[in-house]
C-alpha cells in the first residue's frame, strides 16, 4: 500500500449527514420540560375508569391504617369491578358503613381490617350490602 495517496481522493463530494440548521433568533437547548408541554395531570382521568359507577368516600377511623388508609383520606370506590378476596370494599353492614379487606377464611366471608383491635366480620347471615371497591386512596399530608 502506499502510504503517500489518500485514501479518499481530494476531490468535492458532498457531506454524508445533512447540515443541521436552526431557527433564527432561537438559541441554546430546548427545555426537556417542552416534550410535556400539552400534557396536563388530570386525576379523573388517571383514577376514575367508570365515571358513571364511581363514587368518592371519606375516612373516619384508624381500622385500616396498616393498609394504607388513613383518618380524612379521600377514597375512589368503583361499583363496576365485582369483589374479589383482596379487594377493599366500601360496605353496609348492619346498619353501618364500612371500609374492610375482602377475605374468605376456611370458605366462609369476611370483611377484615388490617388493626388487630378490631375482629373480621362475618358476612354470612349479616345484612351486608357492597357499594363498591377501592381503587384508589388519596392521602394528604397536612402542611
Amino acid at each position: 500500500m502506499d502510504l503517500t495517496t489518500p485514501a479518499i481522493p481530494a476531490t468535492a463530494c458532498s457531506l454524508p449527514y445533512p447540515i443541521a440548521l436552526g431557527r433564527t433568533g432561537f438559541s441554546g437547548f430546548p427545555s426537556p420540560s417542552q416534550d410535556y408541554e400539552m400534557r396536563r395531570l388530570d386525576l379523573n382521568q388517571r383514577l376514575v375508569k367508570q365515571p358513571a359507577a364511581t363514587f368518592y368516600l371519606s375516612v373516619t377511623g384508624d381500622s385500616m391504617e396498616a393498609l394504607g388508609i388513613q383518618a380524612n383520606d379521600l377514597l375512589i370506590v368503583d361499583r363496576s369491578i365485582p369483589p374479589r378476596p383482596g379487594h377493599i370494599l366500601v360496605a353496609m353492614v348492619e346498619g353501618e358503613i364500612v371500609v374492610k379487606r375482602y377475605e374468605t377464611r376456611r370458605g366462609q366471608p369476611f370483611l377484615c381490617s388490617s388493626n388487630p383491635r378490631y375482629p373480621p366480620i362475618p358476612l354470612e347471615d349479616s345484612d351486608c350490602q357492597v357499594w363498591g371497591v377501592v381503587r384508589a386512596v388519596i392521602h394528604e399530608y397536612p402542611l
